[in-house]
């Protein structure tokens, strides 16, 4: 495993833990109010409208740092001059 990856890893890690802390200790009822997608207030426990908040903005991320590069990887043998 290389460096870039292991710190990717600790990082979203870090996140999820931060994202449990707030879990356990915002186990209140809130109304999320999103006016383009719902026409009445969400009223669900804060824990689970952070982690779907958070879920999106994982998906969001990931969909975005999978664009692949055209063309493909070139083997090492083939050189161009």
């Amino acid at each position: 495993m290389n460096l870039k990856l292991f710190l990717r890893v600790v990082v979203f890690l870090a996140i999820l833990f931060v994202m449990l802390y707030m879990g356990m200790h915002n186990s209140e009822s809130i109304k999320f109010s999103y006016p383009i997608l719902f026409e009445k207030p969400v009223d669900e426990p804060a824990a689970f409208v952070f982690f779907v908040i958070f879920a999106i903005g994982v998906l969001a991320g990931a969909m975005l740092g999978t664009g692949g590069s055209k063309g493909g990887s070139r083997s090492s043998g083939s050189k161009e001059k």
